[in-house]
């Protein structure tokens, strides 16, 4: 039953990451695919899925888990609606740094928070000075979403990123070759769930529960800082998975 399940695990994995599985000779293909860490882990509680990622792009300098084994918090910063302050709060508390993912349009609204961030010793890194799709964009527009935010951060922040989200999920083997070509690397995920919505945020019990029970080692969770729920759970998150025997941690890639 065992070497069943894995085998069930090994092919949802590949099923899910096939689409982008194509190389040309001449440039990377440029199918675009939506990126999801799957439902089937390891027995180490590891996603399957973020290790066939690894695997088939980690020549891009593309990542859904580490090497180490600590586990890194990530946030994505679209806008701004009041719970990043707290989050921050609670991080500096427990001793925590994290990575802040960055709009251009959040870095150019939210000067106090991200010049805060990077006093406090988080990660920057770059979510598209628009957020747009890499995929769908020309070679020149996708250097441009971003290159255009990296210049920005530098000449405002003084600071000079290395990772790089994809905006929406969606990226391409030619997408993750032009990040990689502009100096960065590729984060995703290997946790992340529905809590992005405001207007239906998700019960604080089983989040709770799903967050802490998620942990791994070398995890990258994706959480989002406009996220009530995310704020309010996040020190007893903290607490639980330490208490599993993890620790926190920046990239190790």
């Amino acid at each position: 039953m065992k070497i069943r399940s894995a085998t069930a695990a090994l092919m949802s994995a590949v099923m899910m990451l096939l689409p982008c599985s194509a190389v040309s000779a001449q440039e990377p293909d440029n199918t675009l695919c939506g990126y999801g860490q799957g439902r089937e882990v390891d027995e180490n509680n590891c996603p399957v899925g973020a290790m066939m990622f690894n695997e088939q792009f980690g020549s891009y300098s593309a990542y859904a888990v580490t090497d180490g084994d600590k586990i890194c918090l990530t946030f994505d910063q679209g806008y701004e609606n009041g719970f990043t302050a707290p989050i921050l709060d609670t991080l500096k508390e427990k001793n925590v740094k994290a990575v802040f993912f960055l709009t251009g349009d959040y870095a150019k609204r939210n000067k106090e928070l991200v010049q805060r961030m990077i006093n406090e010793g988080h990660i920057i890194g770059n979510h598209g000075m628009k957020h747009a799709s890499l995929p769908k964009l020309s070679d020149e527009e996708a250097r441009e979403e971003i290159m255009s935010l990296h210049d920005y951060v530098k000449e405002t922040y003084g600071y000079e990123m290395k990772y790089f989200r994809p905006p929406c999920g969606e990226y391409s083997e030619k997408a993750l070759a032009q990040v990689q070509s502009c100096g960065y690397k590729t984060l995703v995920w290997s946790f992340a769930y529905c809590d992005w919505n405001v207007n239906d945020q998700p019960d604080r019990v089983q989040s709770l529960e799903r967050v802490s029970g998620a942990a791994h080692k070398g995890a990258i969770y994706l959480l989002h800082s406009v996220s009530e729920t995310n704020c309010q759970i996040l020190p007893e998150v903290i607490d639980n998975i330490r208490a599993a025997g993890f620790e926190f941690g920046l990239p190790e890639v």
